[in-house]
């Protein structure tokens, strides 16, 4: 019986120790990139069915965004990323090249790209600038179409909550200043509502026990991973610095996937937008 209680005595330990055991796991190499991951509006033409209000020819906006260039500057980034497929890179490294000879020029339909990234690669001397978007469409707003769903409360319901965030926080994207919006954009819980009503909210419409919802919801993970993907083959040595200029869905899915990819480590954004 002695023995007996000594046996328990000591698998009882054992056990006490391994649930207290602290692991300690090393999940970036040693040299990962520092990256900056900004999520931004689309401040000229866009396709998506969402936009914002906004004049990129006004000088007041242009005044502001070049503002918020000089705090993303302190980042001091080598190589720049932006919304645009690879394809277009030797056109998008000239007109980059362009614009670091004549900061003044004009562009007849600017964008975030000519607005914002030129200017932050202006007053770090960023060498680099490449596109690393890949184009898949996908039907985000399914839910809206389809009859019969299974699921007819979480969309609803998710709606009134998202109705509630804005006027408990008084929330008008279309009379926020660019600073306000690029802060909107990317604070935590925005970027998580950005990948739930792009894509998580998806595998809720089902129909006849079939989702539909995530063969739409997939397409645009896949976009995002291809992206992604695009990252990965960029030339970068240890020395380099990543800004990553996106719409903030994009921005959302980069959180994730930068937190748990060893070869980089991100920064806190919101640091480098106060």
């Amino acid at each position: 019986m002695k023995n007996l209680f000594i046996a328990i005595a000591t698998f009882i330990g054992a056990g006490s120790l391994m649930a207290q055991t602290n692991y300690q796991f090393q999940t970036k190499f040693d040299d990962a990139i520092p990256v900056l991951n900004v999520g931004t509006f689309h401040m000229g033409y866009t396709p998506d069915a969402n936009s914002v209000e906004f004049d990129e020819h006004n000088a007041e906006n242009v005044k502001q965004i070049h503002e918020i260039a000089k705090k993303i500057a302190a980042f001091k980034p080598t190589i720049i990323l932006v919304e645009q497929e690879p394809y277009t890179n030797k056109r998008l490294a000239d007109a980059y090249k362009a614009y670091l000879n004549n900061p003044k020029m004009k562009f007849d339909n600017p964008n975030e790209i000519q607005l914002l990234a030129y200017e932050v690669g202006r007053l770090s001397n960023a060498k680099q600038i490449y596109g690393i978007d890949y184009q898949q469409n996908y039907y985000y707003a399914l839910h809206y179409a389809l009859k019969n769903q299974q699921d007819t409360i979480t969309y609803k319901k998710y709606g009134e909550m998202v109705d509630r965030n804005e006027k408990r926080n008084n929330i008008n994207e279309d009379k926020m200043t660019v600073s306000e919006l690029l802060w909107l954009n990317n604070q935590p819980a925005y970027l998580d509502f950005l990948i739930n009503v792009n894509a998580d909210l998806l595998t809720t419409v089902s129909v006849n026990g079939y989702s539909l919802g995530t063969e739409q919801a997939t397409k645009y993970y896949n976009r995002n991973l291809m992206m992604f993907a695009n990252l990965n083959n960029i030339p970068i040595t240890k020395d380099d610095r990543i800004f990553i200029l996106m719409g903030a869905s994009h921005t959302a899915f980069f959180t994730d996937f930068l937190r748990r990819s060893p070869k980089f480590k991100q920064v806190n954004t919101l640091d480098y937008l106060k």
